[in-house]
């Protein structure tokens, strides 16, 4: 642990460089959907596979990461991700049929799930206690400006290059990453690992993967499809028996012993609600803008970077007022910001001007910059430190889940009344699109008043749990 920020910039450029990388190319791909569906000769469901199976892989080894650093090393764990990210970013390039092309994905999402969990243990660890907000925040960097601008350089490449180059930027931002991280990540002192937890190695990871498959199929084909009841219903049956193993385990996969202390508990459950409005809010307004306002993609993403630009500064700012006065004033105000850039966004229309939409936009930027990293580093300070590579991976596997809920059902809603609107015949058609985008940025609104209250409910953390979890 060091004793100043300076200290630690070199590892901390590392992992972000390994972050950025991560998640650029996750949004980056969105948009060259349809170009994959042309030269592969397929369909829009099959190529889909090659997002839905990076991200199944990805929530089947989040819950390992924890095992992973503590058994092999942070350091090394944290570089053989990024070596395989690379690599697989390679294959990608060079597939020469769809099916080829989805095995690549799921084995890229592999090494993209490892990067983020192990990247903000190592630098939770290595922060100045006092200095923990600061150095999240320098972290959130990454998280925030890399899906605004993914969509922007994606549809740069597939317009003036090809889509092959949306991978093949990994590589030189690859062997910078691994270059740096070889010569200033510091060789962490590995946490002493648990027994081989076979049945958690099992159902952890299928619990998490099933669950965010039904959730997706439930936005994509209905709540009632064959897909979405077979997914959530062996995603639940597994997290049960997950959650009767790890329980009875004296050293399981991941430590869920630590949800008997109020602090850990509280922020946990506040930081799923905020996944489900931040995800929501960031699946609704692209759409918004390309449906109601009939931008392009690449249009779309311009007009969300200011977004992301506020969120930078707001993030820093939220950092080091953590650090100062910790957690629950930055939840209540970020929230209620949040909250006010939902409802502005709920009364825009398909006449408004440019200005009318920005402004809610850096509203909603800015409330979930003000206190999102915080809220993770508070969640990471409250636990057992000797579990703080577990606890990263319990939170980011079902922060995960929680987004693809909140995507899902809002999808759902904003399809379900669109649906009702038309049917009804009163509105026309470009009204009919408003008026149910405007009915779900009220419920992303109702949500965020829910974290409000939560926020007002937080209390100072109590004595940590013991060693042995008892």
């Amino acid at each position: 642990m060091s004793n100043t920020v300076k200290a630690i910039i070199g590892p901390l450029v590392a992992i972000i460089v390994g972050m950025f990388m991560v998640l650029l190319n996750m949004t980056a791909l969105n948009v060259a959907v349809p170009n994959l569906v042309e030269t592969f000769n397929s369909s829009l469901p099959v190529v889909q596979w090659s997002i839905t199976g990076y991200i199944l892989a990805e929530a089947a080894i989040i819950p390992l990461a924890g095992w992973l650093s503590d058994r092999f090393g942070a350091k090394r764990m944290f570089l053989i991700a990024i070596v395989m990210f690379s690599i697989t970013s390679i294959l990608c390039v060079f597939a020469v049929n769809v099916e080829q092309f989805i095995l690549f994905r799921v084995l890229q999402g592999l090494g993209g799930g490892i990067v983020m969990p192990i990247g903000m243990t190592m630098i939770f660890r290595i922060s100045p206690p006092d200095k923990v907000g600061t150095v999240m925040a320098m972290m959130g960097v990454p998280v925030l400006i890399a899906p605004a601008i993914g969509p922007v350089l994606g549809g740069w490449l597939v317009e003036y290059a090809s889509w092959q180059f949306i991978f093949w930027v990994n590589v030189p931002v690859g062997v910078l990453g691994i270059w740096i991280g070889l010569r200033y990540l510091p060789n962490l002192v590995q946490q002493v690992a648990p027994r081989l937890d076979i049945l958690g190695m099992i159902f952890g990871p299928l619990a998490f993967a099933a669950l965010v498959y039904g959730v997706n199929q439930g936005g994509d084909s209905g709540w009632t499809s064959y897909q979405t009841i077979t997914g959530l219903s062996i995603g639940t049956a597994a997290l049960l028996i997950f959650i009767m193993v790890e329980l009875r385990l004296k050293e399981p996969l991941l430590e869920l012993r630590v949800f008997r202390t109020y602090a850990f508990t509280s922020a946990i459950i506040l930081l799923w609600i905020t996944s489900i409005a931040f995800y929501g809010i960031l699946f609704l307004n692209p759409v918004f803008l390309q449906q109601v306002k009939g931008y392009s993609a690449f249009d779309t993403g311009l007009l969300l970077l200011p977004q992301a630009l506020v969120s930078v500064v707001f993030i820093q700012a939220g950092g080091r007022l953590f650090d100062r006065f910790g957690v629950k004033p930055l939840v209540i105000i970020g929230m209620a910001i949040l909250s006010l850039g939902a409802y502005l966004l709920s009364n825009l229309s398909a006449e408004g001007n440019e200005w009318q939409m920005i402004v809610p936009l850096l509203l909603s930027g800015a409330g979930q910059a003000l206190f999102g990293m915080s809220l993770n580093a508070y969640i990471m300070k409250v636990a057992p430190q000797e579990l703080i590579s577990r606890v990263t991976s319990l939170t980011s596997a079902s922060q995960q889940v929680m987004g693809s809920f909140g995507i899902a059902g809002f999808a759902t809603l904003l399809s379900s009344k669109l649906s009702e609107n038309t049917g009804s015949g009163s509105l026309t058609q470009v009204s009919s699109i408003s008026d149910a985008f405007s009915t779900t940025y009220i419920v992303v609104m109702v949500v965020t008043i829910l974290g409000i209250i939560l926020g007002f409910m937080m209390r100072k953390p109590e004595a940590k749990l013991p060693q042995n979890m008892k």
